[in-house]
């Protein structure tokens, strides 16, 4: 039996097999040395249901940070369960816009709501 693409698994072992490589951020698609697995479900929400995770996008940490900053897993599960949906967030748009600018060879703050 094979890994299925959209598991957690898959996506950690092609993370490990490309780590030296250059990769781009599915949200902010700036290259990379490294990524982060984002589910776009929270597992949170999956376990309770004891489903199996649901479908991942590989993020660098400042979008991954920024995400988990501005929005609980509930709203996450329920409005923002797209990469589209994410993208066009205006608050998380507002922070794409900005951190599309900066170096991805220099940590990035998170910008906390007010």
């Amino acid at each position: 039996m094979g890994l299925r693409k959209n598991t957690v698994k898959y996506r950690y072992i092609s993370l490990i097999l490309f780590q030296k490589r250059t990769m781009q951020c599915e949200l902010c698609e700036r290259k990379m040395e490294r990524l982060t697995v984002h589910h776009l479900v929270p597992r949170q929400a999956t376990r309770r249901k004891q489903a199996e995770p649901g479908a991942t996008v590989d993020i660098c940490s400042a979008c991954h940070k920024q995400i988990h900053a501005l929005f609980n897993n509930k709203y996450l599960a329920q409005e923002l369960n797209t990469l589209e949906k994410l993208r066009n967030e205006p608050q998380m748009y507002k922070f794409l816009s900005w951190v599309k600018k900066q170096d991805s060879r220099k940590r990035v703050k998170v910008i906390r709501p007010r």
